[in-house]
């Protein structure tokens, strides 16, 4: 099915399933419930988790295939976000233009990178790359200002060409859209009472999150993949056979730098403004950590780190002390007031405090990520299963 094996296939359905009903899956508690802050179902979020994922996607093509570790693919992030804009202001507001401009844009720049980076590997592989990005982070912030728009950013206005569009009449400027529906564009669903949005920017993302899995998918078990698993098994072997491994290498950094700025360009298209921060150092530490709690070289395990990092960035983060003083409430006011200070350094603004302690127990126990973790928990259910089956072909029948 699909040109892929049926257990690749029944991944893609699951993810294809989870990702195109997501709306009513991250909406489990009713709007006017104290427990509807933990919703997730809103377009701008439902977004971050598909983009990201596709972020982390790619940098999984490298890492968990290679073993090369790049803290610079953030700057792959941030020039596609800014080619993305670009197309905006001079070609169309059309998001498809865009895209792809951001994507290839990002792979131009990879070339570049990779063609220096790759001639280390190791620490020195990850220094040089971090250089890089931190390098390209200072020209977008000051050096190319009149490029990038330094701090403030890059962003669409009024008075861009846009020569492929008609002009603008209405005074206000034009919001990206794809084939006339604009991609902030929603219609709501009323069921009791649940609030369920259906946003044309997030199906955008989610078919092109689909379609980056199918392809992940697709280089993960091709004859190409099993070479960056030999590479990343014994790279000095494979030298000594006579073997050339920089040509593959560098074919992986590209792929996965366009990844990275397919996400930028994603990032553009639902609102088109790039700035300087999103090539920081952090921002590639960010999807690092992504692929890590998820399970690196697994094909979902990314996908389930970067939606919980940013479930823990959106949602946990706005938990506060007010809030926690109403769940609490039914307490006497002493034991209320201690309960909240025990709780109250690990949300709100102390959520990474929380995501730390998750990671770095993650790290401790499952050191294949959630998708290990996953493995575990269905394969505990399995050996109950098969011990169940056993003790009743055990059971003699009566006589």
């Amino acid at each position: 099915m699909f040109g892929i094996a049926k257990k690749d296939a029944n991944l893609l359905l699951i993810v294809a399933g989870l990702v195109l009903f997501a709306p009513f899956i991250l909406n489990p508690f009713p709007s006017d419930s104290a427990m509807a802050q933990f919703n997730a179902g809103y377009p701008d979020l439902m977004q971050r988790f598909l983009i990201f994922g596709i972020f982390a996607i790619g940098f999984n093509i490298l890492f968990g295939l290679t073993g090369y570790l790049s803290f610079g693919h953030a700057a792959f992030l941030g020039v596609g976000s800014y080619a993305g804009v670009w197309m905006m202001k001079l070609l169309t507001i059309n998001v498809i233009p865009a895209i792809l401009v951001s994507t290839l844009v990002a792979g131009v720049f990879s070339i570049a990178i990779g063609y220096i980076s790759l001639r280390r590997s190791g620490i020195y592989f990850s220094i040089l790359t971090l250089a890089f990005a931190q390098m390209s982070f200072a020209l977008a912030a000051s050096v190319l200002q009149g490029v990038t728009g330094g701090e403030t950013g890059l962003q669409t206005a009024l008075n861009d060409p846009r020569i492929l569009d008609t002009a603008s009449t209405g005074g206000n400027i034009p919001a990206p859209a794809i084939f006339g529906m604009q991609m902030r564009d929603s219609a709501e669903m009323v069921l009791g009472g649940w609030t369920f949005t259906f946003n044309v920017g997030y199906y955008l993302c989610a078919v092109v999150m689909i379609l980056a899995f199918y392809t992940a998918i697709r280089i993960f078990r091709s004859p190409f993949g099993l070479m960056l698993r030999a590479i990343k098994s014994n790279q000095q072997r494979l030298n000594y056979t006579g073997l050339n491994t920089r040509p593959y290498m560098l074919a992986c950094f590209v792929i996965s730098g366009m990844y990275a700025g397919l996400a930028g360009g994603l990032m553009v298209a639902m609102d088109p403004l790039a700035g300087a921060e999103r090539m920081q150092w952090t921002a590639s530490g960010e999807v690092v950590l992504m692929t890590i709690l998820g399970g690196a070289g697994t094909l979902i395990g990314p996908v389930l780190g970067a939606g919980m990092i940013k479930y823990f960035e959106n949602i946990f983060s706005k938990i506060n002390g007010t809030v926690l003083h109403q769940w609490f409430a039914f307490m006497p006011d002493g034991l209320e007031d201690v309960i909240v200070a025990m709780i109250y350094p690990f949300i709100g603004k102390g959520w990474h405090l929380t995501l730390g302690i998750v990671f770095m127990l993650v790290v401790i126990f499952l050191p294949g990520g959630l998708v290990e973790g996953g493995q575990r928990v269905g394969a505990m259910f399995k050996r109950k299963a098969k011990a169940d089956e056993k003790s009743s072909a055990d059971v003699e029948p009566a006589e």
